[in-house]
């Protein structure tokens, strides 16, 4: 099935393109190698240039969000190791993607210069700057339908690279973690772990009843911040390398624990923390800010861990570049039934009307009264004059 996919893509590809010619758009150029902050100062538009091997479903959505009309990638957008769907979203979405492999984008455009791109040819103030490979949609569907068929070789690399990490990385599975102590109680409460990951603002909302009506403890971790502030929920504990959330959530009043290496070093955040002038505490421990704020969860008594975000299959750990997942293996063996997904609590939870037991209140009163009334002869009386008068008001 592979070969003969490969075999249908040059017919397919050259009838869309006698089809329908390459639309060209124009933009304002905005440079940034790393998609996450970049799309923090784009605007619709604008023509983004990154630097993104396998652009993730979270890294594209969030592209298409901001407005832009292109993007120059200068990198394979899906070098074809696993089923990335990132870029099919992009040029669905009506975007111009274009992949730039023989020439630095970044050398050759500057920040806020205007560009023209059409069918893969950038161009500025009408001279040719650069040209690239721009990404159809029936090739992307293609790939995608391609890479599909081959995931059992991405999930033996997976499960390679993940053995090989787990040794070095035990501690999370013995408990050997010293966390830091928190003004936020855990104790036998609920927490909700807010992971800037795929449809993690779908699922805030889908969650509304239950945060409403069960109230829980909120972790946020790095970019998460900003998703739970923009659902109208204040974190109360933000955790990570602090490289993704703005400064407005930073600053929103909850304890902030930099996330580093085991040893204590490489925490960027801090300094960036030390500059805004925020008290915070270093948490040194092995794997990822997403495990260490479910460990830290659980290792101080929550008693029901609630995720948004997180990463809960093969292809979203191979979308987010995660070859090495023991961290993750190790967090969820550890913490066990105490774990559950946003989707499966949205699902589940069935919260009660609150109007409910007041329809049921007024209901069981107009039956007592209507009892009262007619047992009652000299109550049946008023009521037959109440009614008259009624009557004789309404013109009947």
């Amino acid at each position: 099935m592979a070969i003969a996919t490969r075999r249908r893509l040059p017919a397919l590809l050259s009838r869309r393109n006698g089809a329908s010619p390459d639309k060209a758009v124009e933009g304002t150029a905005r440079l940034g190698r790393r998609t996450k902050h970049l799309v923090k100062r784009l605007r619709p538009g604008d023509v983004a240039v990154i630097d993104h091997v396998n652009i993730d479903r979270i890294a594209a959505e969030e592209l298409i969000a901001t407005g832009v009309h292109a993007v120059l990638n200068a990198s394979p957008s899906s070098d074809g190791r696993y089923p990335n769907a990132g870029p099919l979203l992009l040029v669905r979405a009506g975007i111009s993607l274009v992949d730039v492999a023989d020439a630095d984008p970044f050398e050759l455009l500057g920040e806020g210069e205007r560009v023209k791109v059409a069918a893969g040819i950038v161009s500025s103030a009408g001279r040719e700057v650069l040209r690239g490979r721009e990404l159809s949609s029936v090739e992307l569907e293609l790939q995608l339908d391609e890479q599909r068929l081959r995931v059992d070789e991405a999930l033996a690399e997976f499960a390679e690279n993940t053995v090989a990490h787990v040794r070095g990385e035990t501690d999370l599975l013995t408990g050997s973690v010293e966390f830091p102590s928190t003004r936020a109680s855990f104790r036998d409460r609920h927490v909700l772990i807010v992971v800037r990951g795929e449809h993690h603002r779908r699922d805030l909302k889908a969650l509304r009843a239950y945060i409403r009506d069960v109230r829980p403890l909120v972790v946020a971790v790095d970019g998460g911040a900003d998703g739970a502030l923009e659902a109208g929920l204040k974190p109360d504990v933000i955790l990570g390398d602090m490289d993704s959330a703005s400064d407005e959530a930073l600053r929103c009043g909850a304890e902030l624990v930099v996330h580093a290496y085991p040893d204590g070093r490489g925490a960027p955040g801090r300094e960036r923390l030390v500059e805004l002038g925020l008290d915070h505490t270093v948490l040194p421990a092995a794997g990822t800010s997403e495990d260490v704020a479910m460990l830290m969860a659980y290792e101080k008594g929550a008693a029901l861990i609630v995720s948004v975000g997180a990463h809960f299959n093969l292809i979203e750990f191979l979308d987010r570049k995660r070859g090495g997942m023991s961290s993750t293996f190790l967090t969820r063996l550890r913490i066990g039934e105490k774990l559950v997904d946003a989707k499966g609590v949205s699902r589940l939870y069935n919260p009660s009307s609150p109007f409910g037991p007041i329809v049921l209140f007024l209901a069981a009163f107009a039956i007592l009264l209507a009892i009262v009334v007619i047992t009652s002869p000299a109550l049946s009386d008023l009521f037959d004059l109440v009614w008259l008068k009624i009557r004789i008001w309404l013109g009947l």
